[in-house]
């Protein structure tokens, strides 16, 4: 993909639309979705979100750094909907690693009650291939903490490469943890 020569003019998606889910950059008008979502989902969200304890004020700020660095393309986060019924499942994104070379990462969280109807599974598929076809990726990397199987099953279900593991790398609740690094590049099989 060619750079604008204005971060800021590089064309980004006003939502994606996959069979079961939405994805869509935030709105201020998200916040108590997003409030709710966390409210409801705090003791599975600790050991792997830093944002599990946040309060309502201190997520609305979050909502609206997000919504900034969505306008000046230095992240993309995303919020997740349920395609049929507009609840609001958790959030997701690609994190610009780098825009001259097209490298990405995805993150994601559910919360508690969406988990394993392969919401996540869905909407990292539709981010992957968004950055491939749309943002000329030549890597889409997720990381996750290796202790967290569910996030990891998502990468290895479509089919991304396990690249590494590194060890004590990050902060934890409980203290130090290893960080899975799943990719895939474009030479990749498609996504399973």
């Amino acid at each position: 993909m060619d750079i604008p020569p204005f971060q800021t003019a590089i064309p980004v998606f006003e939502e994606l639309r996959g069979p079961r889910v939405l994805v869509r950059p935030y709105r201020t008008s998200d916040a108590d979705d997003v409030y709710a979502a966390v409210e409801a989902s705090r003791d599975h969200l600790r050991p792997w979100m830093p944002f599990a304890d946040e309060t309502a004020d201190e997520l609305r700020d979050w909502l609206a750094h997000a919504m900034a660095r969505w306008l000046l393309r230095e992240e993309l986060p995303a919020g997740v909907w349920e395609a049929a019924s507009g609840r609001y499942l958790g959030g997701s994104g690609l994190m610009i690693r780098d825009w001259r070379i097209g490298y990405f990462e995805i993150g994601y969280w559910l919360r508690a009650d969406a988990e394993g109807k392969g919401y996540m599974a869905e909407t990292v598929r539709l981010l992957t291939d968004y950055a491939f076809t749309s943002l000329g990726a030549n890597r889409v990397e997720i990381r996750c903490d290796a202790r967290n199987t569910r996030s990891s099953a998502v990468a290895e279900r479509l089919g991304f490469v396990r690249e590494g593991r590194l060890r004590n790398n990050a902060h934890a609740p409980d203290g130090l943890r290893d960080t899975l690094i799943f990719a895939r590049t474009p030479d990749d099989p498609p996504m399973g």
